[in-house]
């Protein structure tokens, strides 16, 4: 699937944006669809007085923020929720991800990390819950080896806060943390000397649309891009490891 060029540049940089690489039509609107559902469900259950109109892909989440500014623990249940949607369950087993991962690691073996594949919901000007800067490996656990599929359920733009990556990163091999006495659960450590590391390499947030997914190694250092707009950045992760 991937051209010499894409493994050349992954092998550098340690990421690698595929365009198009989902069917908008039979693998994402299915799940925006399903989101929209669980929305609607929620308000209705609630009696909330929250306007849900009819789905578009665009308005696929309305009603979402209004929801979690009621009670932010309702938005706990849609992140809980989202993850057993069918249809991203069915995507998460899709052949093309194993392709690309042998075609990255020649003689791999590649497995779905149980319980590591997701959806992220980046809430506006929301500086607690935003993942800090990190490497796959300790939320894993499984292999040194990994990639991750990322991919955005959102035109994502520099408001919204794209996913910054630092460049090459991954080649400095597994990174020591420490624990964070501020902790929540997305940051319950850091890096070790985290500002001298990032500061070490290029930054990059690339620009991607519905049906992009960006591949990542699970060494590659990286950290949620800072939301100032006016809706969540809806994201969903799928993680791959090397059995071998």
């Amino acid at each position: 699937m991937l051209s010499e060029s894409q493994k050349s540049e992954f092998k550098e940089n340690g990421i690698l944006v595929l365009p198009k690489f989902y069917d908008i039509k039979n693998e994402i609107i299915p799940i925006l669809e399903a989101i929209h559902q669980i929305i609607g469900l929620i308000i209705k259950r609630e009696s909330l007085d929250i306007d849900h109109p009819k789905f578009t892909c665009e308005t696929f989440d309305a009603g979402f923020n209004e929801l979690i500014a009621i009670d932010r623990s309702l938005g706990g249940q849609i992140y809980d929720a989202v993850k057993q949607i069918p249809e991203f369950n069915r995507l998460i087993g899709k052949p093309e991800h194993t392709e690309v991962f042998k075609s990255l690691r020649r003689g791999s073996m590649p497995g779905v990390a149980g319980r590591g594949s997701g959806m992220r919901i980046d809430h506006p000007n929301d500086g607690v819950f935003n993942a800090n800067w990190h490497q796959e490996y300790f939320g894993q656990l499984r292999s040194l080896d990994g990639l991750v599929f990322w991919s955005p359920l959102v035109s994502i733009n520099y408001e919204i806060g794209p996913v910054k990556f630092c460049q090459g990163s991954h080649k400095g091999g597994l990174l020591p943390v420490v624990s964070r006495k501020d902790s929540n659960a997305n940051n319950a450590t850091q890096l070790a000397d985290e500002a001298h590391i990032i500061s070490t390499y290029n930054q990059i947030s690339p620009i991607t649309n519905p049906g992009d997914a960006i591949v990542v190694d699970f060494l590659t250092v990286h950290a949620s891009g800072t939301n100032v707009s006016n809706r969540s950045r809806w994201s969903m992760q799928i993680r791959y490891f090397n059995y071998n």
